[in-house]
């Protein structure tokens, strides 16, 4: 599994709002089925309240790793079940790029096997411990990517969020099926893989298709801007597209 360093404290510390004096996070994988496929996805749950919303997070190229697990951690913390889901199977482990990229590759080619998964993901979240009605997809990089596929696809949710996701929508898609919940970016100026222009292009098509949306944009940060240990980290980019999220939680869940 791809090794990735946990998210800071500080970031903890300084993004989320206050918290309760004893929090009991627990955090547990569950496997779910979709269409015949096993899938092992990852919940996060504060059992000493009742949550405020479920967050459901899809993991980036590389799988389901221990950045996902403390994602979840920190929106379980806030007072949200998290629930990290799998779109490769629970029988990957994907090892360096080539595997990365093979993986990923695969969703991208086939958009309806893409769609299936995390369809079949969202429903399978009616069933995790501390479910709610309520619901907003987020992820990180290829797992941003997913998010707008999923809004793209009709997925009735209360909202998307994409942190220096993938944004170009493939040819012959169109944002017509959409429910109108909003889209939410976090993004890099300096982004290597989906530039700036990626993003206008995106919002365009959103303006045109009538759905709210909003941006963040980091003056100057590169592609995985959150991300510890990465090149690309910015810490105080990191901090504040995490409060970000909070407030969209709060105002859409």
């Amino acid at each position: 599994m791809h090794a990735r360093s946990l998210i800071a404290a500080t970031a903890l510390a300084v993004a989320i709002a206050p918290l309760p004096l004893v929090a009991e996070v627990t955090g547990q994988y569950v496997t779910y089925t979709v269409n015949g496929t096993e899938f092992e996805g990852y919940v996060a749950t504060d059992t000493a309240r009742e949550p405020m919303g479920t967050v459901l997070i899809v993991h980036d190229w590389d799988g389901m790793t221990e950045y996902e697990e403390s994602r979840a951690r920190m929106l379980a913390e806030a007072g949200y079940t998290a629930f990290a889901i799998d779109v490769y199977g629970a029988d990957t482990d994907p090892q360096g790029f080539e595997e990365y990229r093979a993986l990923s590759g695969e969703l991208y080619a086939d958009r309806a096997l893409f769609r299936e998964r995390l369809m079949g993901s969202i429903a399978a979240a009616a069933d995790i411990p501390g479910a709610t009605g309520n619901m907003v997809m987020i992820g990180y990089c290829f797992g941003g990517a997913a998010v707008l596929e999923a809004a793209r696809a009709g997925a009735a949710l209360d909202g998307f969020v994409s942190f220096h996701g993938g944004l170009p929508t493939p040819e012959g898609q169109d944002w017509s099926m959409a429910t109108g919940a909003p889209v939410m970016f976090f993004h890099g100026s300096a982004d290597p893989v989906s530039g700036i222009a990626d993003l206008a292009a995106v919002m365009d098509e959103l303006v045109e298709a009538g759905i709210p949306h909003d941006a963040r944009i980091y003056g100057g940060a590169r592609h995985s801007f959150t991300v510890p240990g990465s090149d690309d980290y910015v810490e105080a980019a990191a901090i504040d597209s995490f409060a970000g999220l909070l407030e969209f939680l709060a105002e859409e869940i």
